[in-house]
């Protein structure tokens, strides 16, 4: 599958384009924009973008108003499409939020239910309590996503939903030609309506991608054959940072062998989640990290541990943001790209994953760990490639067993000798491709 060797690249669209908070109903081709990444995507590595939502919705693009038509702030349908083709000719796919779970106040099939009550064709299409109240003081109660109100939860048990869902994507394969959709809070969906839609879009393209916004539990429950090709890996990203900033790698280390390691408990071998550093909803990975040494380092993890590398646009460069400072302090305009020495890393990088099969699909097995040094192996199809990290400020001399005499650095080409000890200078990442 083409995402198994993919690096994916998150756009936040009404963030990176400047769109106003909330809808003024005001057309403006911000989405444009975007042709200004092209060119920076292609250089970075990345092959795919997943777009935050791009359809016509009250604010933030979670609460969805016309699943059919591109919101307003952003431009028409014709601007995202122009975008889509531009992407596609540079060779990088397409996925877009498919936001399912709930709608915004302003969908228009709820404001029908708020108009007609009773009387409305769609009111079954939410879970409504006609005796009820709420926060709007609409006299009626309804289900909303976790308690918020703003975002009308949709009964996906309704097979006149499914079907109005399932023909909303289906115009957006024929007028975006999309690849794949990250299903928000899909945690929450219906598991019925999950194998529903993949089945469906098995039909609409045969590779076309699923992965599923978890933030918990046990994802083999959605990630399986029948629902989910993916999901997004938030039980490592908390490692990620923090292994860093508590100089503790055991903590990553014990939750990549509780998912990947060679014991047949294991939970996802064979799997590739989605992972990050940051995204939309969390601090910047440059913000959060507390030694600024440790940025390549992290980066350096996320594109060798097993998984699916995604990159949120602007860390890449260093851009900062903090979650206490609100959402939108994560979401920032940019009018274009910035290139400098941390996105010529992350360069090397995305290149050195997706020229390896051992990187995209190979086994994993910590070969050395203490609280500073990690090395591991990943191994797949006769490659192998050791991936060694020393997050010290001191140079680490280290021991073990590479089972071969020398290898090539995926991300510098350099040779290296095993002979003797591998010397990590401080603050390193190797990809040593073993000979």
């Amino acid at each position: 599958m083409w995402f198994e060797e993919s690096v994916f690249y998150q756009i936040y669209p009404l963030g990176m384009c400047g769109a106003p908070r909330e809808n003024d109903g005001v057309c403006s081709p911000r989405i444009r924009k975007v042709l200004n990444f092209v060119p920076h995507i292609q250089k970075l590595g990345a092959n795919a973008v997943y777009f935050s939502p791009v359809f016509e919705s009250d604010a933030h693009g979670y609460d969805t108003r016309d699943y059919t038509k591109v919101d307003c702030r952003l431009g028409t349908n014709e601007d995202f499409a122009a975008v889509c083709r531009a992407l596609h000719d540079a060779g990088i796919r397409v996925v877009l939020d498919g936001v399912f779970n709930h709608v915004g106040r302003g969908f228009w099939a709820f404001q029908d239910v708020l108009k007609n009550r009773w009387n409305s064709p769609y009111k079954d299409w939410f879970l409504i309590n006609f005796d009820g109240n709420n926060g709007y003081n609409d006299g009626l109660w309804y289900e909303g996503w976790e308690g918020h109100f703003e975002l009308v939860k949709l009964n996906l048990r309704n097979d006149a939903v499914v079907e109005y869902l399932f023909s909303c994507i289906r115009g957006w394969v024929e007028e975006f030609d999309i690849d794949g959709l990250r299903l928000d809070v899909a945690y929450c969906l219906d598991q019925d309506f999950l194998r529903k839609l993949k089945s469906f879009t098995a039909s609409l393209k045969p590779e076309f991608f699923l992965v599923g916004e978890m933030l918990h539990g046990d994802y083999n429950q959605r990630v399986n054959d029948q629902m989910l090709d993916s999901c997004t890996n938030y039980e490592c990203y908390k490692g990620l940072y923090s292994a860093f900033n508590s100089m503790n790698l055991f903590e990553i280390a014990h939750s990549l062998q509780r998912q990947f390691g060679a014991e047949p408990w294991t939970l996802y071998k064979g799997k590739h989640l989605l992972c990050f550093v940051d995204n939309h909803d969390v601090t910047r990975i440059a913000t959060i990290l507390q030694n600024p040494e440790h940025f390549k380092l992290v980066y350096g993890l996320l594109f060798s541990m097993p998984g699916i590398p995604c990159v949120y646009y602007g860390s890449e460069w260093g851009q900062t943001g903090d979650k206490k400072n609100g959402d939108p302090a994560l979401r920032p305009a940019m009018d274009a790209p910035v290139e400098n020495e941390k996105s010529d890393f992350i360069s090397q990088l995305a290149r050195a994953h997706r020229g390896s099969k051992a990187l995209c699909y190979g086994t994993y097995r910590t070969v050395l760990l203490t609280n500073r040094q990690y090395i591991f192996e990943r191994s797949a199809d006769g490659e192998r490639v050791l991936v060694a990290i020393n997050a010290d400020a001191e140079p680490f001399t280290a021991h073990f067993d590479a089972g071969a005499g020398c290898a090539d650095d995926l991300i510098t080409g350099e040779y290296h000798d095993f002979g003797g000890g591998s010397q990590l200078p401080p603050y390193s990442v190797a990809y040593w491709r073993v000979k």
